[in-house]
């Protein structure tokens, strides 16, 4: 995952939406302006969301993991909103649950495997209640971005610009 693109552009603070939407839009716009995936993105990892939801429910703040195909991604990049307010995400694997979500770990992945792979790393993050606190509390994009590194053993050379 050396290719990944991790930068403080990325994280979006103090994020205020309305509902899930809003929050996906939002993210996916911004990994639009910065020519990480292409505009198809946008209502793409909507799409997805609505068919399969990603919500779920922890012991910290709850998060959601949007995410689509590969074909809508320019250079595999992951970016962090955190809402000042809970949005209510459907939870994965449910038909109509939700959960009142404070982290958004949107991905952009290549390829099916980096996908599953981000995924398997993320789950560290998303069963340690103290990370979860530190993601949401932390108001320093850059030791966000540098936990986020050192969680998916990533290379400080390669695996923080495009």
């Amino acid at each position: 995952m050396s290719d990944l693109h991790i930068d403080e552009t990325l994280i979006l603070d103090n994020m205020q939406a309305a509902d899930a939407d809003d929050v996906l839009r939002t993210m996916a716009a911004n990994l639009y302006d910065h020519e990480l995936v292409e505009e198809s993105y946008i209502q793409a990892v909507i799409d997805r969301e609505h068919e399969h939801p990603t919500g779920l429910p922890t012991k910290g703040p709850a998060v959601a993991i949007p995410h689509t195909s590969k074909e809508h991604v320019r250079q595999k990049t992951i970016s962090i909103g955190v809402l000042d307010e809970p949005v209510a995400f459907g939870i994965m694997g449910e038909e109509k649950e939700t959960v009142p979500v404070e982290l958004v770990f949107m991905l952009a992945m290549d390829d099916e495997h980096s996908q599953l792979s981000m995924l398997q790393q993320l789950m560290s993050i998303f069963q340690d209640e103290t990370q979860l606190s530190f993601y949401k509390n932390t108001k320093d994009k850059t030791k966000r971005k540098e936990a986020l590194i050192d969680t998916l053993s990533l290379s400080r050379q390669g695996g923080e610009t495009r």
